[in-house]
């Protein structure tokens, strides 16, 4: 297919995530990173549900990462949250404390995980916008083992102040259903689907 694209345009990512850096890299999708950002830590997600709250917040910085100026470019924004068991909506922490109450919270208790994506052509206005969730159910996770993970600093900047790859890696008991990538913050199986038709494909320099 890439073979067909005369002039692919650019894919510029409008995240600061290194999560969403890897999961782009490893499925071979070269990309540059927006200089522009936006700061969303204080909008409030108001009577929506979650996966619209989701792809708001990932088509706002879609937008605000895009540039007009940049001609042939394709920007993908991306937003993840938590939903905990009664419904409440948990983003980032905000500090040690807060991330430490957040984790005690899963342990034994499901939770889900939604993440919201949008796909914006800053020239043309062309959007889409889609979101994917999963469910995630710990085992125990032991106080030492939370208070050590805490001292890492390694929560912040987190949704649910955890990284699914990176708590597997260390052992922790979770298990889950659906697309791991989007737990970890770009839901890869759809996004490889539909970047295709926006002239993005695998193996195509940015």
């Amino acid at each position: 297919m890439s073979a067909m694209i005369h002039n692919p345009p650019r894919l510029v990512l409008a995240s600061r995530s290194p999560r969403r850096r890897q999961l782009l890299t490893e499925a071979g999708f070269a990309y540059t990173m927006s200089e522009r950002s936006i700061d969303d830590g204080g909008l409030l997600s108001g009577p929506v549900n979650p996966e619209q709250w989701v792809m708001a917040l990932a088509y706002l910085k879609a937008v605000g990462g895009a540039d007009a100026g940049l001609a042939n470019s394709v920007v993908l924004g991306a937003d993840t949250i938590c939903i905990g068991p009664e419904g409440q909506l948990i983003g980032q922490p905000r500090d040690a404390a807060h991330a430490e109450e957040i984790l005690r919270s899963f342990v034994g208790v499901p939770h889900s995980v939604v993440t919201g994506v949008a796909i914006v052509d800053p020239t043309t206005n062309r959007r889409e916008m889609f979101s994917d969730g999963a469910s995630v159910t710990w085992g125990h996770v032991s106080d030492a083992q939370i208070g050590e993970y805490i001292a890492t600093g390694q929560w912040q900047g987190k949704a649910g102040a955890y990284n699914l790859r990176e708590r597997l890696d260390a052992g922790w008991p979770i298990e889950f259903t659906g697309d791991p990538t989007s737990i970890m913050g770009l839901p890869m199986a759809q996004l490889a689907d539909r970047l295709p038709a926006w002239g993005i494909v695998p193996g195509v320099a940015a």
